[in-house]
């Protein structure tokens, strides 16, 4: 079974956040499985670093404005389509934005670039390789279901999967006579949408099927809460939507073998932890006592509740317990954690930015992840908390509900909690959540009892591939 899959980034070449992990490993699951699967990505100047003297193997004299080609090469095990498109991509910043943070102003102009060259391929324009089935991640890639539905690979199935319904690709109803489509393709069924062109809204009301990131979020973007305006479309289309849960590259996230904790270890083996906990204490300059250490490795912005972790801060000092922080995002919680860091010196503290090789250490070494999302479709780090032993607090929403067990006194009782769940997202319910992970911390017996549990947790891609191979499957007739 041949399967494109179009992604605006993808993990090892360029990534700003959990879609590149997914794109990257999801295609290297799929492999064992007998899928042959290839990756369309934007040639960024990144990722056109790694093309090096490659020769192209297909082009176009003028691809919204500009000569594109396209390169074919392996990276990391993947096998990658890049798009070199020079008017598109060869800037400076970051796949979506400058470097002060402003979207690029012609962005959709750079992701229908990407999502007509992969109908393309999927109409057979590189020679010897054509999809049985296309996959579109997010809303850069959402008008690939468009131009296949509108154009002469009408006939190839397609999957869209949402990461998060939040970003939709919205843009003035003036560039629609740009995107070249088919006029019949601006209307309420098609790309039309609310009187604009809704990149993400195509991808929905397009593809064959549509895949969300967790059962739970699968569930929740049927409500108006978190439907986010298109949950109408989404329930008229309930009977293709699938909730399959994410899971994570395990051999990139092991904790036996990785080269970036100050020392290795098992679930047999969890005094080994303590050198990454020293490591981590000198890095963030914190105090060395036996207090309970929490994390927090977020994207700093509204939807993660850093707004609420902010202003709990001084509560979560005043129990005893220590906290990192580690991400960057909004500038006033940026500024509002590194001012807690300032005030609890040894206490608190803060590093803004984004360090991959630090994220590990820190799952490594600190004792729980604090992740209060208001909605999270999957989530990825207590996902990677889980494997490390690194405990998950977390809100009861999305994935978060699906992939961690709360330790109410039944799972603790049955050896089968793994994390702490709470349900009220203010001050005071994250402050009893803390309270809570407390108390199971100084128990020392429970608490090593729920990290190996939380170890022993399924968090690789090999059931949830099985579930795209098989909805690939339906799909195709393969």
């Amino acid at each position: 079974m041949r399967v494109l899959s179009v992604t605006s980034e993808i993990h090892p070449l360029i990534k700003t956040g959990g879609l590149a992990d997914v794109a990257g490993a999801l295609p290297l699951a799929l492999g064992g499985m007998g899928v042959e699967c290839r990756s369309i990505i934007p040639g960024y100047p990144l990722v056109m670093d790694k093309v090096g003297k490659a020769k192209p193997v297909e082009s176009w004299p003028d691809l919204f404005g500009g000569a594109a080609r396209l390169f074919s090469l392996q990276q990391s095990g993947l096998d990658l389509l890049v798009l070199d498109a020079p008017h598109l991509y060869a800037r400076k910043g970051g796949p979506y934005a400058d470097s002060s943070g402003k979207d690029w102003p012609d962005n959709w102009r750079r992701f229908a670039a990407l999502a007509r060259a992969a109908a393309d391929v999927a109409a057979g324009k590189l020679a010897g390789w054509k999809p049985d089935l296309v996959h579109a991640h997010d809303w850069q890639a959402a008008l690939t279901p468009a131009y296949l539905a509108y154009g002469p690979a009408a006939g190839v199935p397609s999957v869209m999967t949402v990461h998060n319904l939040a970003f939709q690709g919205q843009f003035p109803a003036s560039i629609f006579p740009e995107l070249s489509l088919a006029e019949n393709a601006w209307s309420v069924d098609g790309v039309e949408y609310y009187g604009g062109v809704g990149y993400l809204k195509a991808g929905l009301q397009l593809a064959s099927a549509i895949t969300t990131v967790s059962p739970t979020y699968a569930q929740e973007i049927r409500s108006a809460e978190f439907g986010m305006g298109l949950d109408g479309l989404i329930n008229a289309r309930s009977v293709v939507v699938h909730g399959i849960v994410n899971g994570i590259d395990m051999d990139e996230w092991n904790p036996e073998t990785d080269s970036r904790l100050a020392q290795i270890y098992n679930a047999r083996k969890l005094a080994a932890r303590k050198p990454n906990r020293k490591a981590m204490e000198t890095r963030f300059q914190l105090e060395s006592d036996a207090s309970p250490i929490f994390c927090v490795i977020s994207r700093l912005t509204w939807q993660k509740g850093m707004d609420v972790l902010a202003a709990a801060v001084d509560g979560i000092v005043a129990s005893g317990a220590r906290l990192v922080v580690l991400g960057s995002g909004d500038n006033a919680l940026e500024g509002e954690l590194l001012g807690a860091a300032a005030r609890h010196r040894g206490r608190v503290g803060a590093i803004i930015g984004y360090d991959e090789g630090l994220s590990h250490l820190i799952q490594g070494g600190a004792d729980a992840i604090v992740i209060p999302s208001r909605f999270e479709p999957c989530g990825l780090t207590q996902l990677y908390g889980l494997r490390y032993g690194c405990i998950p607090v977390v809100t009861r929403t999305g994935g978060l509900a699906d992939t961690v067990i709360d330790a109410n006194d039944a799972a603790v009782n049955a050896g089968v909690a793994t994390g702490i769940q709470f349900s009220r997202l203010d001050v005071p319910g994250l402050l009893n959540a803390i309270h809570r992970t407390q108390s199971l911390f100084a128990d020392r017996k429970t608490w090593s009892a729920m990290q190996k549990a939380a170890m022993k947790s399924d968090v690789s891609w090999g059931r949830s591939a099985a579930r795209y191979h098989s909805l690939y499957s339906g799909l195709t007739g393969q």
